[in-house]
């Protein structure tokens, strides 16, 4: 039992490190807003038969 114990206790503290970091990225990293522009072929803008 002090193995399983043991094994769930690190599951825990590697799943509460992972949790604080993807929180960590979600309030302190801002996106940079950029403009984006990409071309269409005109064979896409014609409508299918």
């Amino acid at each position: 039992m002090p193995t399983l114990f043991r094994f769930v206790t690190i599951l825990l503290v590697l799943a509460g490190l992972g949790f604080s970091g993807m929180l960590a990225l979600a309030y302190l990293v801002e996106p940079e807003p950029r403009e984006m522009s990409q071309q269409v072929p005109p064979a896409r803008l014609q409508p299918r038969r």
